[in-house]
């Protein structure tokens, strides 16, 4: 059952749009594209199993559910909310066990100190008002919860490539080349590390890991193959640790309410 707590409707993705997305990020033919995606899936299922097992968890903007499953295995109650309807009624034939509400993380109705543990994983960035969902989401943990978050790198060089793979002429271009879905990101607040940890502190948060991870190089990344990948990867290890991290595509958090 969706509940709705928000009165407002904005415009989203069909169900088939989403579905196609998913289809694009975790199985691209492209070895990059796909190995971008998988890289930050695997973390965050790491940490969401590291963090349980535990009795409430809340995924903010669960999109098509990737990370529903492992929710569901690691916690005893899964809420998952999202302002778009359309996503939460594609989800509602496939996670029966999950409670889906329809509700703004910028002004939530929900129960303030309820969850053990909330996953935000690329949602801050489509949301203009970035600290006060943060905020949000610091009200609904409880004294000790974690919040497990993830967004893109402003300067990332994926992200700099994406403004302009959208031009008139070139997006074209770009879908010839990947033979596959290629959506608009619809980034509207990207921020850089310095941002997001002043945004997450600022709401009350203690910061007690950061990661990252994402190295896209244009035109290794499409036409290098699966040699290509391994160069990239190559290179990105030698990124981590560095000042050059603010080059990776994304940035991973684990921030924790204080007790008391």
């Amino acid at each position: 059952m969706i509940r709705d707590r928000d009165p407002k409707l904005t415009g989203a993705p069909s169900p088939q749009d989403l579905v196609d997305l998913q289809k694009t990020l975790y199985d691209s033919r492209n070895p990059t594209r796909r190995w971008l995606h998988l890289t930050r899936k695997s973390w965050v299922e790491e940490q969401i199993r590291q963090a349980g097992p535990g009795e409430r968890a809340l995924e903010v903007g669960p999109g098509s559910g990737v990370y529903l499953p492992v929710l569901e295995e690691s916690f005893g109650q899964v809420t998952a909310t999202d302002v778009e309807l359309a996503h939460l009624a594609d989800l509602s034939s496939r996670f029966q066990g999950v409670e889906l509400v329809r509700d703004d993380i910028t002004s939530s109705r929900l129960e303030p100190g309820r969850f053990d543990l909330i996953l935000c994983s690329e949602v801050v960035e489509h949301i203009p008002d970035s600290h006060q969902a943060m905020r949000g989401m610091f009200e609904l943990l409880r004294p000790g919860g974690i919040l497990i978050l993830s967004t893109p790198q402003r300067f990332s060089p994926l992200e700099l490539a994406s403004k302009v793979a959208f031009l008139p002429g070139i997006i074209e271009i770009v879908r010839l080349v990947y033979r596959e879905p290629v959506l608009r990101q619809g980034h509207i607040n990207l921020m850089t590390r310095e941002e997001v940890r002043r945004q997450l502190e600022s709401a009350g948060f203690r910061i007690g890991l950061e990661h990252f991870t994402g190295l896209y190089i244009p035109i290794l990344a499409e036409f290098g193959g699966e040699s290509g990948l391994r160069i990239t990867r190559k290179v990105e290890n030698l990124l981590l640790e560095s000042p050059l991290q603010w080059l990776l595509w994304t940035q991973y958090y684990l921030a924790e309410k204080p007790v008391g």
